[in-house]
């Protein structure tokens, strides 16, 4: 069985560093290049902890409670006009795929998002990577666009599909427009 949690540095940070640095390497799951160091990923969590996003583990209920894998989300883009909207990453550690895990934790982001009134989730999947694209569209994700050669990794140009789900409530945006006078 598997227990989700809210990961920290201290407890989950080398695992997840070792999950998303296998996927740098060998996957198209992600268009980084260079592997994270202890410092990046110390980095990364904090981003997260200081805009309250979530960082949710999948760990095993044994005593070991092995990190098994992973879902968060950042903003989608820095303008104030978009900080309701989010790009979410999930990423398993190979033992972990193909059992419905990557799924579940994408509900879980659903949920996380939708407790905390953002509108839209946004999935940037390389153009080739058909199970995540199902999963996705399993969950009610729209296909909006696929950028051509949008993104390169092991020397090729990689085309990078997006999907968005419109989450529910927070229908009304919020008036953030500041008068300068």
């Amino acid at each position: 069985m598997i227990q989700f949690i809210q990961c920290s540095f201290a407890e989950h940070g080398q695992r997840i560093m070792e999950i998303y640095n296998k996927a740098i390497v060998e996957t198209t799951a992600t268009y980084e290049h260079t592997p994270y160091s202890e410092e990046d990923m110390r980095q990364w969590f904090e981003s997260r902890e200081k805009k309250g996003f979530p960082i949710i583990g999948a760990v095993t209920d044994d005593a070991q409670q092995t990190l098994m894998g992973f879902a968060t989300y950042d903003l989608f883009r820095s303008l104030d006009g978009y900080n309701r909207t989010v790009e979410h990453s999930i990423y398993l550690h190979q033992d972990a795929r193909g059992d419905g895990l990557g799924g579940i934790l994408l509900e879980k982001l659903i949920e996380a998002a939708t407790a905390q009134s953002l509108h839209v989730l946004v999935a940037v999947i390389d153009a080739e990577n058909e199970a995540s694209i199902v999963l996705h569209e399993n969950l009610g994700f729209v296909h909006f666009g696929t950028l051509r050669e949008g993104g390169h990794k092991f020397g090729q140009w990689r085309d990078v599909s997006f999907f968005q789900l419109i989450l529910p409530g927070s229908q009304t945006p919020p008036d953030t427009v500041q008068n300068p006078d």
